[in-house]
Formats: C-alpha cells, sequence, structure tokens
C-alpha cells in the first residue's frame, strides 16, 4: 500500500547543497515516492496526476499539486508546472499497438511546453527494453535494438528529447521494477510451462531508483545516460521460485531452457555516481525482506 512509503524511504540520507524547484510529471508507483522524498530533504515538488483525488493526497505531502492529462493533441492544465528548474518525465507508455505514434506525440507536446519554460534538465524515466533480447550483455554504449512497441516509442522519445538545446536530457533506462505493490513473487507464481527459464533476470528496487535520481541530483551529474539495474542476474527459475516460496505461494513452474536474453549493466551509474546499490544480491534481499 502507498502508507509503506514514507517508512520505506525513512532510512535514506541525502545532503541538500540548496532548495531547487523540481517538477516530477507523473507522480504514480514511482513518482510519488520520489516527489515525497525530494520534499522530505527541503525541495520545493511539484507534482503532476491525471486524478483529481490524487491532487489531495499530493497536496497531504507538501507537494504543489497540478491534475495533468495529456494526449496526443495536447496538454490539459495549468502549465505553470513546466516553471521549474529540474522536470522529470516519468509516464510510461502503455501496452497497446498504436502506443508508440501516441507517446512520442505526447512527448513532443511536452517538449513544446518545456521551450516556454525555465527548465534546464529533464531526467526521462526510460526503459532497458530498448535493448532488446539479443543474447547479449549491454551496457550505456551499447546500441539499442528494441523489438516491442512500448520500447520503439521509448527510444524514440529518447532521441526527440537528446536532440534538443533549450534544456539538457538525462536518460534512467530503469530495468524491471520490484518493491512496495511489487512484490515479484507474485508474477508467475503457480503458473506453468513458463518458457525460458534459465534466462537471466534484470530488475531494480524502487529503493535504488529513488536513490539514483537523488544522487544525480546532488552531484549535478546530468546530460549522461545511465542503465538502472541490479548487478546481480539470477535464473528466472531460481529468483521467481525463491520469491514466491518466500510469498508463501505456489511455486511456478519454468522450462529449463535458455532462449533470447540479456544482462544489464549499470557501468555509468558506477562511473559517475560513485553509487552503491541498496540492494545489490536477490537472494540475501529475499532472505531478509522480500518487499
Amino acid at each position: 500500500m502507498y502508507c509503506a512509503y514514507p517508512l520505506f524511504l525513512g532510512k535514506m540520507s541525502v545532503t541538500i547543497n540548496r532548495e531547487q524547484q523540481i517538477s516530477i510529471l507523473g507522480c504514480g508507483w514511482f513518482g510519488l515516492p520520489l516527489a515525497i522524498e525530494f520534499v522530505r530533504i527541503g525541495h520545493h515538488v511539484k507534482g503532476s496526476t491525471t486524478s483529481a483525488e490524487k491532487v489531495t493526497l499530493l497536496k497531504s505531502k507538501g507537494i504543489q499539486a497540478y491534475k495533468t492529462e495529456i494526449n496526443e493533441m495536447e496538454i490539459i492544465g495549468n502549465l505553470d508546472f513546466f516553471q521549474t528548474e529540474i522536470l522529470f518525465i516519468a509516464i510510461p507508455p502503455k501496452r497497446s499497438a498504436n502506443e508508440q505514434h501516441t507517446f512520442v506525440s505526447k512527448i513532443e507536446n511536452i517538449i513544446a511546453a518545456i521551450r516556454n519554460s525555465k527548465v534546464k534538465q529533464v531526467i526521462f524515466i526510460s526503459s532497458t527494453a530498448i535493448y532488446g533480447d539479443d543474447n547479449h550483455s549491454v551496457d550505456e554504449s551499447s546500441a539499442p535494438h528494441p523489438s516491442t512497441n512500448s520500447g520503439k516509442a521509448i527510444l524514440s522519445s529518447e532521441r526527440l528529447l537528446q536532440n534538443e538545446v533549450s534544456f539538457t536530457t538525462t536518460i534512467l533506462r530503469f530495468a524491471g521494477l520490484i518493491g512496495p505493490d511489487r512484490n515479484p513473487g507474485n508474477f508467475f507464481a503457480n503458473k506453468k510451462n513458463i518458457p525460458n527459464g534459465r534466462a537471466p533476470v534484470n530488475l531494480i528496487h524502487l529503493l535504488d531508483c529513488i536513490k539514483i535520481c537523488l544522487s544525480i541530483v546532488e552531484k549535478k551529474a546530468f546530460g549522461k545516460i545511465y542503465n538502472c539495474c541490479c548487478p546481480d542476474h539470477p535464473q528466472k527459475q531460481d529468483f521467481y521460485s525463491q520469491a514466491s516460496t518466500r510469498a508463501e505461494l505456489p511455486a511456478p513452474e519454468f522450462i529449463d531452457e535458455l532462449l533470447n536474453w540479456k544482462t544489464v549493466s549499470s557501468t555509468n551509474v558506477n562511473k559517475y555516481l560513485k553509487y552503491d546499490f541498496e540492494v545489490p544480491n536477490w537472494n540475501s534481499w529475499l532472505n531478509a525482506t522480500g518487499k
């Protein structure tokens, strides 16, 4: 549940250099706890949501809330939201056949709004899905080859943002997301004949997602591409079977085979941020909390 976030993030400690204006477009599963943490350490945060009900929740957490809807034609809402120093774009594409065109159009509308604002730094929440499963290890220097419509939409959006000269774009390519309300034990519980059991997993915990964002802002390490993925890559059949057992759910059954796969390395997270993952090993995490 949402109420777990403040307790969950309370252990985090970041030194604030000065108060900054930060807008987070998309206060969902990731964006909301990120906004809460920026408020906690002393920044002024604007947050957007498409829900009138959630506006009240954001305000209760000290976030300047905006009801904002973005479609392929326009942005509906108060554009004062974009009057900020740092803008996080955390609105993932939907999994639909026409989303490649629709999502890119939304990003184009956002870029137009940014051009009329004081935004200097854009941080775009991307995905490691842009690499595709080409049977090799990838890092930030690897050529992307997305195989899904959403992956293609995200890569096109990355390039649109990077081509703009009125602001600097930082790309965060998140691996599969787990954390509160996303217990991996639920993902495959009680399912049978799941293919590709020996494929390596590429995952990251919400805590690391947020701390990497805080580190980028604190160190002013903008303008780069960061893969954000736990350095531990157990086999899918081992990790999810253990996760289901820890969640006291029926274990899944995988086909013991290796088909298409990739392992994602977070080279730039170490190079530019000197960041140590809070969850560096999945076996230890599952045995400790699994949440």
